[in-house]
C-alpha cells in the first residue's frame, strides 16, 4: 500500500466524490459534466477515480475507474471489450538493429492484419480470409465459450470473429518495436477485442437502454444505462464480457508471435527474456476494495496493485513506459492507460499537416501520411506531465522510445 502524501484533487459533485489525479494536466469541461453524470447515479462504490489522461469518451469518461454495486453500466465500458497492451523485452540491442528499418516495418505489416478496407467486409485487409494454423486453433478454445453467447444472444454471432483473431485493428491501434534507456530491444502493442468486442458491447449497450426504458428510469445520459445484479441479462453480459477479455487478451498474444517471428527472419538471432507484460485497459472485474466485493469498470485505466506491472504508452514520437503498481487504495488500484488525446481526431486532422506529422515522428520508421494525422503526438497531452501526476499510483521500470511504428 502506498504511503505517500495523496496527490489527487476532489471535483465538485453533487453525487458521490470524484477523485482526481489531474495535478499539472488539463481537464476539458465536458469530460468534468460527463464526470459528474457518473457520479450522481446511486450504485456507485465510494467515489469515482480519475486518471491524468482523461478526456470526453463516448458513454463514459476514458480515464476513470467506476466502482459499483449491484449495477454495471454497460456503454461505461464501451464496445473495444478488452482492449489493451502486451510489451516483450528481448535480449536484441539497439546495436543489433540496421540503420534502415523499413524492411523490419514492412515485414511486421505482413505479418499481421491491419487497418480496415471494404467497410470491413469479405475484402477487409485488416482481416484473415483464409486463418493459419495458429488462428485456427486459438479460436477452438475459444469457440465454445461463443456458442454460448450466441445461443442466447443470436444477434452477436452476426460479426467479426475468428477471423479478426491475431488482427490489430484501426485508430491508436499500433505495434512497436521500442528502445529502453539501457538500450535494450522490446517490441510492443495495443489492440483489443476486435469486431466481435464490438458486437457484444453495441448489443448489450441497447439492452440496458431498453431496461431503463422498462423501469422508467430518468438518467441524466441515455449511455448510464445500467444492468442490475441478480438479472438474466446481468448474467449475460458479464459472461460475454468475461469471454471477449480473453479474446482480446489472445488477440495481442497472437500478434505478439507474429511480431517476433517477423523479427526473427529480419534481425540478428535473439531470445526472448522473462519480462512480459499483457495487461487490460477497457474492462470490468469483480475486485475487494476497502473491504467489500464490488464490480470496478476501468474505461481507459490500467490495474495497478501492488507490484503489479502495466503498461502506459505515450503517443507516437512520445515516450512510453512500462510500471509497476504501487497498491494506492483511493485510485482501486488503477493508473492511467496513456497519454489521454488532448484535442478530438477531427480537430487534429484540420489543425495539423502531413509536414507537420513528419517533424513529430522524426526518427521513427512509421506512415508519415493524411490518413495518421489524427495520431500526431500533438493531439496528446504530454506523457511526462501525466506521469508526474500519478507518481504515487506506479514507479517506472522502464522507459521506452519507438524506433518502428505500425498503425492501422
Amino acid at each position: 500500500m502506498s504511503t505517500e502524501t495523496p496527490q489527487y484533487e476532489t471535483l465538485t459533485s453533487k453525487g458521490h466524490p470524484i477523485k482526481a489525479w489531474v495535478r499539472g494536466v488539463a481537464v476539458e469541461a465536458e469530460a468534468r459534466k460527463q464526470l459528474e453524470n457518473i457520479a450522481s447515479l446511486p450504485f456507485i462504490y465510494k467515489h469515482v477515480a480519475v486518471m491524468p489522461d482523461v478526456h470526453l469518451g463516448k458513454g463514459a469518461t476514458v480515464g476513470s475507474v467506476i466502482p459499483t454495486t449491484e449495477a454495471i453500466i454497460p456503454a461505461a465500458v464501451g464496445v473495444d471489450l478488452g482492449c489493451g497492451m502486451i510489451a516483450q523485452r528481448t535480449t536484441l540491442r539497439a546495436e543489433h538493429l540496421p540503420d534502415d528499418l523499413r524492411a523490419l516495418r514492412l515485414k511486421i505489416e505482413h505479418a499481421v492484419p491491419h487497418g480496415r478496407t471494404d467497410n470491413g467486409g469479405r475484402n477487409d485487409r485488416g482481416a484473415w480470409h483464409d486463418p493459419r494454423e495458429r488462428i485456427r486453433a486459438a479460436w477452438g478454445e475459444l469457440a465454445p465459450g461463443f456458442k454460448r453467447i450466441v445461443e442466447k444472444h443470436p444477434k452477436v454471432g452476426h460479426s467479426n470473429n475468428a477471423n479478426q483473431l491475431g488482427t490489430l485493428g484501426t485508430g491508436n491501434h499500433f505495434i512497436e518495436v521500442c528502445l529502453d534507456t539501457e538500450g535494450g530491444v522490446w517490441f510492443m502493442l495495443h489492440s483489443g477485442s476486435r469486431g466481435v468486442g464490438n458486437k457484444i458491447g453495441t448489443y448489450f449497450i441497447e439492452k440496458a437502454r431498453e431496461e431503463m426504458l422498462k423501469l422508467d428510469v430518468h438518467l441524466p445520459d441515455r449511455d448510464l444505462g445500467y444492468l442490475r445484479e441478480g438479472t438474466e441479462s446481468f448474467d449475460d453480459y458479464v459472461e460475454a464480457v468475461s469471454w471477449a477479455q480473453s479474446y482480446a487478451a489472445m488477440n495481442r498474444a497472437i500478434m505478439m508471435e507474429a511480431v517476433v517471428n517477423a523479427a526473427r527472419a529480419t534481425l540478428p538471432p535473439f531470445e526472448l527474456t522473462d519480462v512480459a507484460v499483457n495487461c487490460h485497459h477497457n474492462y470490468i472485474a469483480r475486485e475487494t476494495h476497502f473491504g467489500e466485493e464490488v464490480w470496478v469498470t476501468r474505461k481507459g485505466a490500467v490495474r495497478a496493485g501492488a507490484g503489479e506491472l502495466g503498461i502506459i504508452p505515450g503517443s507516437m514520437g512520445a515516450k512510453s513506459f512500462i510500471v509497476r503498481g504501487k497498491g494506492n487504495p483511493e485510485s482501486f488500484c488503477s493508473c492511467s492507460h496513456g497519454a489521454g488525446r488532448s484535442m478530438s481526431r477531427t480537430k487534429a486532422k484540420k489543425m495539423f499537416t502531413v509536414a507537420d506529422q513528419i517533424r513529430a515522428t522524426e526518427g521513427v520508421e512509421c506512415r508519415k501520411d493524411a490518413d495518421v494525422i489524427d495520431e500526431i503526438p500533438m493531439a496528446y497531452k504530454p506523457i511526462d506531465d501525466v506521469m508526474a501526476a500519478q507518481s504515487d499510483l506506479v514507479e517506472v521500470v522502464a522507459t521506452l522510445r519507438q524506433v518502428v511504428c505500425v498503425k492501422g
